[in-house]
């Protein structure tokens, strides 16, 4: 470990470059193009991922008989599919966060700024619930009568239970964020290259799979909040803390163990400390 520590910390002999840490507060980022066309990217992005992900849901709910439609498998597959196929697309303009979770991980890690975090957060949850109100306006009646995608503790469940899941599910996504991002992965004597959206995808699909029976799956606040808007349902709303909460606590134990275990910082910055006392 004291090796491997000790090569990372050298500026030479490297085949990959970690980007500089984003400045916390950029007001001169307000004056740049690519921050509006970034937003706008979130926000079809998060509006194209609810549209198509919540009419799924309905439509499968529509189905009188369980084996008819798409299943919960096809759930998952939609979700997992979407942020595929939407990260793939916006990954080179905003880098395809299309959920505040996500955002806020990378904020932590220092990969966005504060004005940046925070603008992208805005436009997700915008985009979330332009995207379920065009499934309502497409299936009104369907969508009233059939819950509206909204996430809610399932019956059978305790909030603690959700909340836990929430947590754990939100980690599982972060945490392959982080992965499939890292400058390491180009690296010579590190994993071979992967295109960084395919995880993350299946890393979405695979949490459906687990979480779908307890909370619908939230991990995503702007999903959870767009549906609990156009839904306007009382036990969407009093569930609704939980999938701030959880994600959020999710992304920052994802960020925490990824920056401070894997990539080694703490022990990093414990040996810098020891270098500056010495001195």
């Amino acid at each position: 470990m004291s090796k491997e520590v000790s090569e990372e910390g050298q500026t030479h002999g490297k085949d990959y470059v970690d980007p500089p840490p984003a400045p916390l507060f950029d007001v001169a980022e307000l004056k740049q193009w690519s921050l509006y066309r970034a937003l706008i990217a979130e926000f079809i992005a998060t509006l194209l991922f609810l549209y198509v992900t919540v009419a799924t849901v309905v439509g499968h709910k529509s189905n009188k008989d369980p084996c008819d439609g798409v299943g919960l498998l096809g759930i998952a597959w939609a979700f997992g599919g979407m942020i595929f196929i939407l990260v793939y697309c916006t990954a080179g303009i905003s880098g395809g966060h299309i959920n505040p979770a996500v955002t806020f991980g990378l904020f932590l890690a220092r990969k966005v700024s504060l004005i940046r975090a925070v603008a992208y957060m805005v436009v997700q949850c915008a985009g979330a619930i332009c995207g379920v109100g065009l499934v309502k306006a497409f299936m009104t009646k369907k969508y009233n009568s059939l819950g509206g995608g909204a996430n809610t503790v399932a019956t059978g469940y305790n909030t603690g239970t959700a909340l836990g899941a929430e947590i754990i599910g939100t980690f599982v996504l972060v945490y392959t964020v982080f992965s499939a991002t890292d400058p390491k992965r180009s690296a010579r004597d590190s994993h071979i290259p992967v295109l960084a959206p395919l995880p993350i995808g299946f890393a979405v699909f695979m949490v459906h799979l687990a979480t779908i029976p307890i909370t619908g799956t939230g991990i995503n606040p702007a999903r959870s909040f767009g549906a609990a808007v156009i839904f306007n349902n009382e036990k969407a709303w009093d569930d609704h803390w939980i999938f701030w909460v959880g994600p959020f606590v999710g992304a920052l134990a994802a960020a925490a163990y990824h920056q401070y275990i894997l990539r080694a910082g703490a022990i990093k910055a414990l040996g810098s400390f020891r270098s500056n006392q010495a001195n």
